[in-house]
Parts: C-alpha cells; structure tokens; sequence
C-alpha cells in the first residue's frame, strides 16, 4: 500500500469536493412537481326561484246557536182583582196583563184612561189610554159597550211593548243557521205593530251577515223574514 504524498492528498480532497458540490446541486435543482393537495369540493349550489303555491286564507265557519228546546216562557202576571170588583179595576188588570205578555216577561205596567172609572154607566164609551210597560209608554184606545149586570170592552194599540229577550229568541228560532244576532233595540222597545218591525243582522255559521225584520204583532207573535 503506498502513502499519498502531500500533493495527491489535496487532489483527492477537492475531487470529493466537487462530488459532494454535484450532489448538492442535483438534489437542489431536482424538478420534480410538487404534488397539489386534493381541491376544496364546491358546495355552493344554485337555487332557482320557489314554486310551492302560497296559502290563502280560509272563510272561517261558527258554531251555530243551540236551538232552544221550549217555547218562549208565557209570564206569570199576578195581581187580578176579585170576579166582583168594579169594572173600572178589572179593565186595567186585563190590559196589564195582555201588555205583559206581548212583551214577553213580567214587569211593572199601569194603565190610564181618563173616564173609566164612570164607563160602567150604561151606553158605549170610547176613551183615550196610556199603558206605561217598564218605563216604555204607548197610547191606544178603549171602547166600553156597559149594559145592566153586563159590559164588553175593547182596548186596541197601534204600538206594542216588547223585550229584546224575546225578539232575540224569535230570530233563533227563524234561522237555524245564525251564529250572533244583533238587533237594533233596547232591552224594551215600543214598536208599531205594523211596518218592518225591529231590524236584526243575523251573522250566519258561514260568516254572512245578513239582515232581517222581526215584526210584532199585537197578540204578541213574532214573524221573522228577511229584509
């Protein structure tokens, strides 16, 4: 084995050199292409304008009211005098009482007919009266046909007395089908017994309004038609 003199030790250093320089430089300018990461996926996606159809509002239906299961309640009217008492005392009793049940409840009620009490004369008397129901007043006329032991009379009104309660009911009644009922009176109205009568809007269970007459007859019934 021979030993490499001085000169020789340096060539073979920078022989090395350069082959450690070539490597470095072979690996610093390798091209290989990075390799790219997997792209985003898009998630974003178009939506085009929406075709569900747009609710529309509903006619809402009502409860209808309970029809009433008996007749309109006939008033007790107390107070009648004696079979004997005077004629006078009688006809006002009668025509109280005839008042109170057209109306259709029981109420205060005086009558006044200037002469009456001197109508049991014999002869036919004709007098002016006012029936005051419940505060209501109304005017009408008596005539009293008096004979010995005996006397008709006869008491008539263009007007009649009558409560809400009742017209309310009758309308009930008339339509079955009335869901609310509003009538244009009082809590007692005096009304002609002749015309159209108390206006009443009856609201149906198909939400309709829907006008109606009650009229009022002097015996005190109720005839519902629509206006």
């Amino acid at each position: 084995m021979k030993l490499l003199t001085g000169e020789r030790v340096r060539f073979g250093l920078a022989v090395f050199g350069v082959s450690a320089l070539a490597v470095f430089l072979l690996t610093a300018c390798s091209d290989t292409d990075p390799q790219s990461g997997p792209s985003a996926p898009n998630n974003s996606t178009s939506s085009g304008p929406s075709t569900a159809p747009i609710p529309t509002a509903s006619t809402p239906t009502l409860k209808p009211i309970p029809q009433p299961a008996k007749p309109f309640p006939t008033p007790v009217v107390t107070g009648a005098p004696a079979d004997d008492a005077p004629l006078a005392n009688r006809i006002r009793f009668a025509i109280a009482k005839q008042t109170q049940v057209t109306a259709g409840k029981a109420a205060k009620t005086t009558v006044n007919c200037p002469g009456l009490n001197d109508a049991d004369k014999p002869g036919k008397h004709t007098l002016k009266c006012t029936v005051t129901y419940a505060g209501k007043s109304l005017t009408g006329t008596l005539t009293v046909d008096a004979q010995p032991y005996n006397a008709s009379y006869k008491f008539t009104s263009e007007q009649v007395a009558v409560v809400k309660e009742k017209v309310v009911d009758a309308v009930v009644r008339a339509v079955p089908d009335a869901s609310k009922i509003t009538c244009t009176m009082d809590l007692v109205a005096v009304v002609p017994s002749t015309g159209d009568g108390i206006r009443c809007d009856v609201t149906t269970t198909a939400n309709a309004v829907v006008p109606h007459n009650a009229r009022i007859s002097g015996d005190g019934k109720i005839l519902v038609a629509k206006a």
